[in-house]
């Protein structure tokens, strides 16, 4: 079994450097070099330490981890990198241009890019007839039609293949469920995608029609229409990335559009499609899918998604990926801590084990309720889960915060680069900012980040009842 994930946009020598430091470590007596070379292979010579180390990340040999490597360079690309307001003295820059304000690139993403694209559009007409990236994203169905034979050719600023310029762009356009119909009935790949930076989850076509993820960016206005074109023409539905976009990847409010869509052609089942064959263990299979979803949806407390992913079959105790951001709890430990009733009442309907002790220590909390245990099992309940108080202000729990303080938990304690206040703050939870405060958090605690206060987070998400208290507070007019 593997021991680890690859990192993000892995490199070659990077792992040479690993083997060599490993036969190092063994000829030098190094217990966890030891421990490694006696779990997978002995360790002698450097191809014996390059055989370890590709076995650790889950590949069977060093030329399987070296081929996997290669193909990430192939499809990696990085949009988020290329800057805009360069020069327009040319055709092509102008059009580059447009290409970049006018589709997602999940870097700085921002709705002023796509005005932006209209106006260099209207300035530059002649910007949508440069070539079939332009004309796909501006729109022209008839100037698409007479270049169908750069259907399927990667091209424009990011390297991209025409439809992928399509269901990124996020221009308001005409004609792009039929220009998409044009281009997969003339070659397209409908599982056209790239590897964001290197990491081994796939951006694909559907991706990018669904949208969202980290800055929340719109899906495209057709994504319905354009998802069920791709998926008719032999899009795979386990689609890792879409999956964490519309789930932990977004802030809410969460809507069940791409999950029900995706359910509908087989989400959870089959062989994973191309990517999974080319990524292996680094792309997580259909059933890890399902599991990670019916996790996030315990934690988050959505009823109806829990409901779907469990109608397919999904193992209720399952934990998918391991994902750290869900602490390598069970669906029901999440549920049940978080007060998400229902959804605990289904998972134990269907198999769920009961909490461990631990476990019935958090949810006591989160009720507001103090149990009443020794010192040594507060102690592991503490040491198990520090973050839980950041847990807690982020959806409002402010009954939570005394019963966790007097457990021992830190409520100033930064996990995940905030504290509570700062997630309590971000997500507007005023009440939980004032009991905080109360049990002494100081609201002018800087997060390692950004180097923001409360106050900072709270404006950042337009709270303004929680930004009004904390100004006032400042200037000494609040009540603490």
């Amino acid at each position: 079994m593997p021991t680890r994930n690859l990192p993000d946009d892995p490199h070659l020598e990077h792992l040479r450097k690993q083997a060599k430091t490993l036969l190092k470590g063994v000829r030098a007596g190094d217990r966890e070099a030891i421990a490694l070379a006696d779990e997978f292979h002995p360790v002698e010579t450097l191809a014996d330490a390059q055989l370890v180390v590709a076995r650790s990340y889950g590949f069977a040999s060093w030329s399987r981890i070296v081929r996997h490597l290669e193909l990430v360079d192939h499809y990696s690309r990085s949009p988020h990198r290329q800057s805009v307001g360069g020069p327009l003295d040319t055709p092509e820059q102008r059009a580059d241009e447009f290409l970049r304000l006018a589709t997602l690139h999940y870097g700085q993403d921002d709705p002023a890019r796509q005005r932006s694209a209209r106006e260099l559009l209207d300035r530059f007409p002649d910007i949508a007839q440069s070539n079939i990236y332009t004309k796909v994203v501006a729109g022209d169905l008839d100037a698409v039609r007479a270049e169908l034979s750069e259907a399927t050719t990667e091209g424009g600023p990011y390297r991209w293949e025409p439809l992928l310029y399509l269901t990124y762009s996020r221009l308001d356009a005409p004609n792009q469920v039929e220009i998409a119909r044009l281009l997969l009935e003339n070659g397209a790949e409908p599982n056209a995608g790239y590897l964001w930076q290197g990491m081994p989850s796939p951006f694909t076509a559907i991706t990018g029609v669904f949208g969202r993820g980290e800055g929340d960016q719109p899906p495209h206005r057709q994504r319905v229409e354009l998802a069920r074109l791709l998926l008719d023409a032999g899009a795979d539905p386990n689609d890792s990335q879409t999956m964490y976009n519309c789930g932990p990847g977004c802030p809410p409010p969460y809507d069940d559009v791409h999950l029900e869509l995706l359910l509908e052609y087989g989400l959870g089942r089959g062989d994973g499609g191309p990517w999974h064959e080319r990524m292996t263990t680094a792309h997580p299979t259909p059933q890890q899918l399902l599991e990670d979803e019916l996790v996030f949806a315990s934690m988050a407390g959505l009823l109806h998604r829990a409901e779907l992913v469990l109608a397919q079959g999904t193992d209720p105790e399952g934990v998918g990926t391991r994902h750290p951001g869900f602490g390598g709890n069970r669906p029901y430990e999440l549920a049940a801590v978080q007060g998400h009733t229902e959804i605990a009442e289904m998972l134990r309907a269907r198999g769920a084990a009961p909490l461990d002790e631990i476990h019935e220590v958090y949810a006591a909390a989160m009720r507001g309720e103090t149990p009443d245990i020794d010192a040594d099992l507060a102690a592991r309940a503490v040491a198990r889960q520090r973050h839980l108080p950041v847990r807690a202000a982020e959806i409002g729990r402010t009954e939570a915060m005394e019963p966790l303080q007097r457990l021992g938990f830190d409520l100033t304690r930064i996990s995940g680069g905030a504290a509570p206040i700062h997630r309590a703050a971000l997500n507007g939870h005023l009440e939980t900012v004032k009991k905080l405060i109360e049990l002494g958090a100081d609201p002018e605690l800087r997060d390692p980040n950004y180097n923001g206060n409360a106050l900072g987070w709270a404006e950042h998400n337009h709270q303004e009842a929680v930004a009004d208290y904390l100004k006032g507070l400042q200037q000494g007019t609040g009540t603490r």
